[in-house]
């Protein structure tokens, strides 16, 4: 955390002190602080890689002061680049941290660019009396801010933050707004405070006495195109890169995989499975499954379970099966800094308290569904445009010979159709409409209510682009994040590593991406064939699930309301009629309850 007072007061070192033992929960291997000329960092370390000689911060280097919550991938590259910047190279078991110091003192803001993995930062210079900060690509390191007056505050801990006595506990009407009809800030500038911000993933900050400057310096690629002389190279490049992407997650001696019946995750696990035995065992695997009933009967679980057992890695299953609504909300350690929509969220940190019982660091196959998201027809006209017509008869007429025949889609439009000429919005006719009007809500809602594409999508993959930039990740990340889930785990994501993701975006989308082709081929003959086979699907609503809604149905309506909630939306409109309240009816009641939590 930084505390920056622009005009150069003294920083209260009690205060500072007490800030950083607030985040001992999230940082409990050591922590220290450092006090300036208006200058005060603190850091409570989470040792999520292998412990490296002077790993201590704040950290210095000359003028310059640290603390960073990081991990760098790619270190090699970045080493050989400061080596032919500043000649004075680096050792190879420099610590992140270090790191990133000696490419500030290199090349300033512009450090950002040649910079890869997961951080959020902030660099002091002593001699220019400035305030640097940064944040990964795509956000999965938090990083929260507040300027209030000549005092700039940062975390990555909202609820830290939150302990600053100039920080009011006045709320974000247009979070609020968008929590009702999204269930998350689409705003990934803002939090549900009106005092704290976010910096937007791939941005940097620059903070000094006269002036604040954020620049975004990244955006996922579009101009990048891969063909390789042989299908098998694609395979193996696509092999390479993702046991690259894991080990540089791995820099530890035990590490768990968050293990669905899937194929993604179940990559994740092949490919930690054989760095681990080529290492003699180490790092000591695990994994983990979240489920809806028990591990016998839930077909989530059985597919993990054969997964686990196909490559010898002990699984542990967590069922939400006995899981009551709202249960343990009242509890602090169970409150998430800012509103959820999901009345059985106390289960995620049932299973983060399970993970911590055995390792630090955790992977996730998030990210291969956007990256590998198949569609034909940009393809094809990305092939007329490049006048690459070869490809594009012999490559259509294969996809024609292979795809499904359409019934199922054709009839699903046919059942969709009279909704549409309906008119209907799908606006919550619960919302308070003063409160709607004020701050514009039915106007958000025409906005975000459809993927919203950049000003220049990409060419072949435009929907595969555009979902890297939805606030979604913020939040599934910010989540998962040990600043809300109170248990020192780190989650990794090897698919949303860079060199990843501009090979995923830069190759044919046909056939490699069509049913997720390149990956199914890869594994093929190191995930289970029933893996391989296995369609996605969603949850199915079994008795278990049944029970669990009706169970949440009751509870909701015999909650009491905060009386703070009832400017946001009118009781009297809910549907009373409905059997079951659906998910967006049931966030005015978890609001309430998260208001009540904050006091």
């Amino acid at each position: 955390m930084a505390i920056f007072h622009r005009d150069s007061a003294p920083v209260e070192i009690e205060q500072l002190r007490a800030l950083t033992d607030f985040l001992a929960y999230r940082g409990p291997d050591s922590s220290d602080t450092f006090v300036g000329e208006g200058i005060g960092l603190g850091h409570a370390m989470l040792q999520t890689t292998e412990i490296l000689a002077d790993d201590g911060q704040p950290m210095r280097l000359d003028s310059l002061w640290i603390t960073a919550d990081a991990r760098l991938d790619h270190r090699a590259e970045l080493i050989n680049k400061l080596a032919e910047a500043d000649g004075r190279g680096a050792p190879v078991g420099m610590p992140d941290a270090a790191l990133i110091l000696r490419a500030y003192a290199a090349w300033g803001p512009g450090c950002v660019e040649h910079l890869r993995g997961d951080f959020a930062f902030v660099i002091w210079d002593s001699v220019t009396k400035t305030l640097f900060c940064a944040r990964d690509h795509f956000g999965v390191k938090p990083f929260y801010y507040a300027q209030l007056g000549n005092v700039f505050l940062f975390s990555n801990t909202l609820d830290c933050l939150r302990q600053h006595p100039l920080v009011t506990k006045e709320l974000n009407d247009a979070a609020i707004g968008d929590f009702l009809l999204f269930g998350l800030n689409y705003d990934n500038s803002t939090t549900t405070f009106r005092d704290i911000q976010r910096l937007t993933p791939a941005h940097w900050l620059l903070v000094a006495a006269d002036k604040v400057q954020i620049k975004g310096y990244w955006h996922p690629p579009t101009k990048g195109r891969i063909r390789h002389a042989k299908p098998d190279d694609y395979m193996e490049q696509f092999s390479e890169l993702l046991k690259r992407a894991v080990e540089e997650r791995m820099r530890v001696n035990k590490a768990g995989i968050l293990l669905s019946g899937g194929m993604d995750s179940g990559s994740v696990a092949v490919t930690a499975n054989e760095i681990s035995r080529s290492r003699g065992g180490t790092p000591q695997l695990y994994s983990y499954t979240l489920g809806y009933g028990s591990a016998d009967r839930d077909d989530e679980g059985i597919h993990a379970r054969i997964t686990a057992n196909y490559l010898n890695i002990p699984n542990k299953y967590l069922s939400v099966e006995e899981l009551e609504t709202f249960e343990k909300w009242e509890e602090t350690k169970y409150r998430f800094p800012e509103p959820v929509d999901d009345p059985l969220f106390s289960c995620g940190f049932d299973l983060f308290q399970m993970m911590a019982s055995d390792c630090r660091v955790v992977l996730s196959g998030e990210g291969a569904d956007n990256l590998m998201y198949f569609q034909m027809w940009p393809y094809m006209k990305d092939l007329q445009r490049n006048r690459q017509l070869t490809r594009l008869v012999t490559e259509t007429a294969w996809f024609l010979w292979i795809r499904p025949f359409p019934w199922h889609g054709i009839a699903s439009r046919i059942r969709s159709f009279p909704g549409k000429v309906k008119g209907a919005t799908g606006f919550p006719a619960w919302i308070a409409p003063e409160f709607a009007k004020r701050i514009a809500l039915e106007t958000r809602w025409k906005e975000f209510s459809r993927l919203s594409f950049p000003a220049s999508p990409h060419p072949s993959r435009p929907k595969a682009h555009a979902s890297l930039l939805i606030p979604e990740w913020t939040r599934m990340f910010e989540i998962n994040d040990p600043g809300a889930t109170h248990f020192p785990v780190e989650v990794s994501y090897p698919f949303l590593d860079l060199k990843m993701v501009e090979y995923l975006l830069a190759i044919p989308v046909f056939p490699w991406a069509f049913k997720k082709r390149l990956e199914r081929k890869a594994m093929r003959g190191k995930l289970p064939n029933e893996i391989l086979r296995r369609k996605k699907t969603p949850v199915p609503e079994d008795a278990t699930t049944s029970k669990i809604l009706e169970n949440a149905n009751k509870r909701l309506r015999s909650e009491t309301l905060d009386d703070k909630i009832l400017e946001y939306f009118t009781p009297a409109k809910l549907s009373n009629s409905c059997d079951r309240i659906g998910v967006e009816e049931a966030r005015p009641y978890c609001l309430s309850l998260w208001l009540k939590g904050i006091g």
